[in-house]
């Protein structure tokens, strides 16, 4: 297909051809979830390659539960992380705030002006009567953000998520729906909630696209090297660097209202280092 579409510099363009660098290997690679610039600039300074966002960390960044992002502000998000570091960085734009395709595709050409190198698209309806879209309209969402992304006049990543699996769903209907989503030809394909590294090893040799997997789960997150073993290409962090940020924060939080005292104090870092890592 012609490229066309959002104009884009130089830097996004070089940007997102080391993200399909990354995805082409060798080996697998991690790309973590940061929720704000400074976050952002660390996981940077830290050595990593890529980033991406991650809706529930977006959202209670400033105060909402998941899924309570406009796409107006989870772009403008997306947005401030892309500007944040050179690193390219994909965007979880939950099921792209429509549920007609035309209103997807219509997403994914605005994350691409967000300077984004990629996005995800996902199944989940957010509606508890019906979890996930129907089959044949899941298939249409992703084949139309497909269609926009590979009308760019530079490769834009589109990852396709199938949420069956936190809905009670099996992993045979979730291959299904993957493959689905590969023949309409997403770059990577993407299952929350793989029960045990066997299930991963099953999907990864059930589809020829880049798998990513999910770490952030009690009880389903699994060592980098049984991940790669099993043909897993990215790892993605979700929420779980917010929560454990979170987590020292409130530990440290309830110790100075509850025992009166500082020890916290002792276990962290000093701004100066935070600083350095940022590159300031």
């Amino acid at each position: 297909m012609k490229r066309s579409g959002t104009p884009v510099n130089p830097t996004q363009i070089e940007k997102a051809s080391r993200f399909r660098q990354l995805h082409d290997g060798p080996g697998l690679f991690i790309l973590p979830n940061p929720w704000d610039a400074g976050s952002a600039r660390i996981l940077k300074g830290l050595g990593f390659q890529a980033l991406a966002t991650s809706s529930a960390a977006s959202a209670a960044a400033i105060g909402k539960k998941d899924g309570g992002l406009s796409r107006d502000e989870a772009l403008a998000h997306s947005r401030l992380i892309a500007s944040a570091t050179d690193l390219p960085v994909s965007a979880d734009l939950e099921d792209g705030f429509g549920v007609e395709p035309e209103i997807v595709a219509e997403t994914v050409r605005l994350a691409a002006e967000c300077g984004l190198a990629g996005c995800t698209i996902e199944d989940a309806t957010r509606n508890p009567q019906q979890p996930l879209y129907d089959h044949d309209l899941a298939v249409e969402r992703i084949a139309a953000a497909v269609e926009a992304a590979h009308a760019l006049s530079f490769p834009f990543f589109l990852t396709a998520r199938a949420h069956g699996l936190l809905y009670g769903g099996t992993l045979s209907e979730t291959i299904k729906r993957l493959q689905a989503f590969e023949a309409a030809g997403a770059d990577v394909l993407f299952a929350p909630g793989l029960p045990d590294i066997a299930a991963v090893r099953t999907l990864c040799s059930e589809v020829s696209k880049p798998v990513n997997f999910m770490a952030g789960i009690k009880g389903k997150s699994f060592p980098i090297r049984e991940l790669e073993d099993a043909g897993v290409r990215r790892v993605s962090l979700a929420t779980s660097l917010y929560r454990a940020a979170m987590t020292a924060f409130l530990n440290a939080a309830r110790e100075v209202q509850q025992s009166r005292e500082f020890e916290f104090l002792n276990r962290t870092v000093n701004t100066a280092e935070l600083i350095q890592l940022m590159g300031e």
